[in-house]
């Protein structure tokens, strides 16, 4: 006879066989029927490994996981990650390198073949609608955009109806009204149908309301349990995980100097970014439609939209991805598209951040080799770096707080830590244009105000002008005066 559980999941003094996988303590955490967990704590803290170790993923040396219900680990508990992105449709071989070449994409699915939507059933159907993604299923999948990926990633767990949720900074990437949507689903999902959530996050302003569990973690220690309340009013606690929240806005973050480049010179073109009547569409799809934008040298623009209002397709339109700039009129550092110059001139002058470049690094390399790839516009690093480059790229990690990781492999760092590494990547060879695609999330708020002040820094040297991607106003650096916003077709 089975012995009924009063839990959901335990773990009990768990001691993970590895050594570089273990805590400080050996691991107990209980989650009971009822119970909705924010795992929050700094980039690197331990908290992506922890649910590894929920999720059965480690072998043991000491200690046990074990569920209420028998069964497989994965019918229980879902988690979903950013990186989980280049898994739908096994794209993983073709979805970037082929994102902005259409006659390549003839086998790419769309989304609807994804959800075996053939058969939803009235809660499904309910489910579709409530997080507005029934728009997207006509699409391919390859021309979602990072936050419509996320949505339908969310949508795509939820049908599989698991007992246990597990989202991993799941606002990355989203816009307002998207964030809304996914807290008022959550709720609706817990009260309706009885998902248990668990989210993890780097940022106290993120605990919804719905959360009536916290468990704080820092430098791989699990610290007292507690509620929302508790803790969001327990001020030297989050100081302690979070060591410069609160300081006040008119408190700058001290930066050192920047690293530089004796060779580099300050820009001097007139225009770096002219876009006259440019349209966008795939099949009958319209993405951009009669964009004008002129940006000069040394301006710092902020760039709006929601999400599927095309802004990832305008950006390779100005990075050199994306065919389509020849068939437009386009001009970068005053010279127009398709008169001579090669893609690589276009890169060498630009750093570029967005989140889907977690996912071009499927190859375990150093992180030190991701950084020095930055001086060759590569995703791998396929020539080597001089001397005087490897000093560079190590100063820019050091300036990010990130040198210590210099060997560590790129897969193997938290989703903030690969942040700031590819943050490091687009500053190191102190380009003309800096193009940020929301530069900051996933950055713990410690993380968030000194990579917001090395922005800012780096935009008071003369001749660099700056594009920046935002869900969040409020985060925008106080040198950007200007704004362009994009509407959804």
């Amino acid at each position: 006879m089975e012995i009924e559980k009063n839990y959901v999941a335990e773990i009990v003094n768990a001691v993970p066989r590895l050594p570089e996988l273990a805590f400080t303590e050996p691991v107990n955490w209980t989650i009971q029927a009822g119970e909705q967990w924010a795992v929050i704590g700094p980039n690197g803290a331990g908290k992506s490994l922890l649910i590894d170790l929920l999720q059965r993923k480690f072998a043991l040396k000491a200690g046990e996981v074990s569920f209420a219900a028998n069964g497989r680990v994965s019918d229980f508990v879902r988690c979903i990650t950013f990186k989980d992105i280049y898994s739908l449709a096994d794209c993983q071989n073709t979805y970037y390198q082929q994102r902005w070449h259409a006659t390549e994409n003839d086998e790419v699915p769309q989304a609807a073949e994804l959800l075996g939507i053939e058969d939803l059933g009235m809660r499904n159907e309910e489910l579709i609608d409530l997080f507005g993604v029934r728009e997207l299923l006509p699409k391919k999948v390859i021309y979602l955009s990072s936050g419509e990926l996320r949505k339908f990633l969310i949508v795509r767990t939820l049908l599989k109806h698991p007992r246990l949720l597990i989202l991993d900074n799941p606002f990355i990437g989203l816009d307002a009204s998207s964030r809304e949507l996914l807290v008022e689903m959550l709720q609706r999902m817990t009260q309706v149908h009885g998902v248990q959530v668990i989210l993890l996050l780097s940022n106290p302003q993120d605990i919804p309301a719905m959360v009536n569990r916290v468990l704080p973690v820092v430098n791989r220690t699990l610290l007292p349990a507690m509620s929302r309340e508790a803790f969001l009013a327990d001020n030297a606690l989050v100081h302690r995980l979070f060591p410069t929240e609160g300081l006040a806005e008119a408190q700058p973050v001290e930066v050192p100097a920047l690293p530089v480049d004796p060779e580099k010179q300050p820009a001097t073109h007139t225009v770096t970014l002219r876009m006259e009547k440019v349209k966008v569409r795939y099949g009958s799809r319209t993405i951009l439609q009669d964009i004008d934008w002129e940006i000069k040298n040394g301006e710092k623009w902020a760039l709006f939209g929601p999400n599927g209002s095309g802004k990832s397709t305008l950006l390779s339109l100005v990075y050199a991805d994306n065919p389509q700039s020849y068939a437009n009129t386009l001009y970068l550092f005053d010279k127009k598209r398709g008169t001579g110059e090669s893609i690589w001139d276009i890169k060498k002058r630009i750093g570029y951040v967005s989140p889907e470049m977690h996912l071009y690094y499927r190859q375990n390399v150093s992180t030190m080799k991701i950084v020095g790839s930055g001086f060759f516009d590569s995703i791998g690093l396929y020539q080597q770096c001089s001397e005087e480059q490897e000093q560079l790229a190590l100063a820019w990690m050091r300036l990010f707080g990130i040198d210590h990781l210099h060997d560590r492999m790129f897969q193997t760092l938290s989703n903030g830590e690969q942040r700031l590494v590819l943050l490091a990547r687009a500053f190191v060879k102190d380009p003309d244009l800096i193009i940020l695609d929301e530069p900051l999330h996933g950055l713990d708020v410690s993380h968030k105000k000194q990579a917001a002040a090395i922005i800012e820094r780096f935009c008071e040297r003369p001749g660099k002008t700056l594009i920046y991607v935002t869900h969040y106003p409020h985060e925008l650096p106080t040198c950007v005066d200007k704004q362009f916003e994009l509407v959804k077709h």
